[in-house]
């Protein structure tokens, strides 16, 4: 519903900063000048991008998430959005290298975001870190993720909306585990399991 003329807008974030400045080198000079209107948490107003990124490092979260991209998924942009707001180590794109930002909102800028062109790529850096590649599909012998406690040091693998995972990712997957449904549609939507399931993860170690 949009805004009717004469109705006043309500603006996101803060205007300038009132009084001295802070020294904090953390405080981007252009920010406090002329205000912070970005999509960040009250306690990075005003901070650079880099701060708050260096120090979104010191706290991310054991699990990382990978989804296929063979056909320019539309949902890879939420899904950053949302590892963002679960403080993942990184988001993994397998396949095409470009991705639709738009559903991100900028999100990105301070995600750690890795490309691999292919599958066994993607598969040889989670041996080589010691991580467990947790395929999340309704596939034959997946169990329910709600059931299946997940690994703290893992890599929560989606496929593309639609095909799902591929045959690929199933084989290079460790473990297999599923959304519980109830309705008449096959699947949900990625970004939506992707939400699910990390969750799930930040549930059983982060709360």
């Amino acid at each position: 519903m949009q805004p009717k003329p004469d109705e006043p807008q309500l603006e996101v974030g803060v205007g300038p900063w009132q009084g001295e400045w802070p020294a904090d080198e953390r405080y981007d000079p252009e920010l406090l000048e002329h205000g912070d209107r970005r999509n960040v948490v009250d306690g990075y107003r005003y901070w650079r991008l880099e701060a708050i990124v260096a120090d979104l490092d010191t706290r991310r979260h054991a699990f990382h998430v990978a989804i296929e991209n063979w056909q320019h998924d539309l949902n890879i942009g939420s899904i950053v959005r949302t590892a963002n707001a679960f403080a993942a180590a990184a988001v993994h794109v397998i396949g095409k290298r470009r991705w639709n930002r738009r559903g991100a909102m900028v999100t990105d800028r301070y995600q750690h975001v890795v490309h691999h062109e292919t599958t066994d790529a993607f598969r040889t850096w989670a041996r080589e870190a010691g991580l467990v590649v947790v395929a999340v599909d309704n596939t034959a012998g997946s169990v329910p993720v709600d059931a299946a406690p997940l690994p703290e040091a893992c890599v929560l693998l989606f496929g593309q909306e639609g095909p799902g995972l591929t045959d690929e990712a199933i084989a290079a997957a460790d473990a297999h585990v599923a959304i519980r449904q109830f309705g008449s549609t096959r699947s949900i939507n990625a970004a939506a399991a992707a939400a699910i399931v990390m969750h799930e993860w930040v549930r059983e170690w982060a709360l």
